[in-house]
């Protein structure tokens, strides 16, 4: 059926409509939050421990837009330790119920609880005990009473102006998803260095590599003794060419450092014969080998800086350069 053509909105109506949606959805969240302070928590703790002691994988099936957000809730779960798949409940009844062992928990995401497209993952999940948690908003619905566990969502208004439109609920469900994976993730002690593993490419990938990944070190170290002057100093920055160079003491611990920007605001004619102990910076920003690059971006936006000295047990290992990160793909 076409659909009547209409004046096209103002900028201002269409800025009110997005408001009215997000202020709805927001409502949602809000209602959820208050039931999980009121009784859900309790349910939702045990979905935590029953997919945290599980042996197997969590499958997480769904259909129409319930689907879509099951597939999203399956890949967070599985990009931060939960090991997870999504299977569509109707292919499910044309073998893909294979896919699916007595070890697995099944999350089966339902607004109304009725979807016919579940009874046959339904009806496998009780004939091989395989642990069923339902994810709907009718705890009295055939999905809630079938499963082992009921997350039952609160009601809430859709910001559709129909009601019709799968908005609020959908939100809903995904933010209850992320919930579910965040508390398994704490549970799991997943770090940035799990994530890492899991997340190899991109700017993301990228960020979650290590300092010592990238760090120049060794004879690339730009480095001269805090007994030194500066006209050492100003040869090792050119040699290097990072335009900074690191000061030691004698014992091989930071002294400081001297920048382009310490050259800039000594300019003066015995500039060179100087200590370089006059003019180095003494308390320079540094990091660990084994903070990430994500790590090293915000310090160096934040201070804007352009290289950091990269320092274990009091000792220069290594520098990494803004340059660096941009060839790392991290900034």
């Amino acid at each position: 059926m076409a659909l009547a053509q209409t004046t096209a909105p103002s900028a201002d109506q269409a800025v009110a409509s997005a408001l009215r949606t997000l202020a709805t959805e927001r409502d949602g969240i809000t209602i959820l939050m208050e039931a999980i302070g009121n009784g859900l928590g309790s349910v939702f703790t045990t979905a935590v421990d029953r997919i945290a002691a599980a042996p197997g994988r969590v499958i997480v099936s769904g259909m129409g837009k319930s689907g879509h957000v099951a597939r999203k809730i399956a890949a967070t779960l599985a990009s931060t330790g939960t090991p997870s798949h999504y299977v569509h409940p109707a292919e499910a009844s044309h073998g893909d119920l294979g896919m699916i062992q007595p070890d697995d928990v099944i999350i089966a995401l339902s607004w109304s609880g009725e979807t016919s497209e579940l009874a046959d993952l339904i009806g496998y999940a009780k004939r091989f005990r395989v642990p069923l948690i339902a994810l709907t908003s009718n705890a009295q619905s055939t999905l809630g009473h079938a499963a082992d566990l009921c997350l039952a969502l609160p009601k809430a208004d859709e910001a559709c102006p129909n009601g019709l439109a799968p908005t609020t609920s959908t939100t809903m469900q995904l933010a209850l998803g992320d919930a579910l994976a965040i508390a398994l993730l704490e549970r799991r002690g997943f770090t940035a260095e799990h994530f890492r593993v899991f997340h190899p490419g991109g700017k993301l990938g990228a960020r979650l590599k290590l300092v010592r990944d990238v760090m120049h070190k060794n004879e690339r170290l730009p480095i001269v003794g805090v007994e030194a002057r500066m006209d050492e100093a100003i040869d090792e920055i050119g040699r290097k060419g990072f335009g900074s160079v690191i000061v030691v003491h004698p014992d091989g611990t930071l002294a400081g450092i001297v920048t382009d920007g310490d050259l800039r605001r000594n300019l003066r004619p015995d500039l060179r014969t100087l200590p370089v102990a006059d003019i180095m910076t003494r308390t320079p920003r540094t990091i660990a080998p084994d903070d990430l690059l994500a790590t090293a971006l915000e310090v160096q936006e934040t201070s804007k800086i352009t290289a950091l000295i990269v320092v274990e047990n009091q000792r220069p290992i290594g520098l990494v350069h803004y340059l660096d990160l941009l060839r790392a793909g991290a900034a």
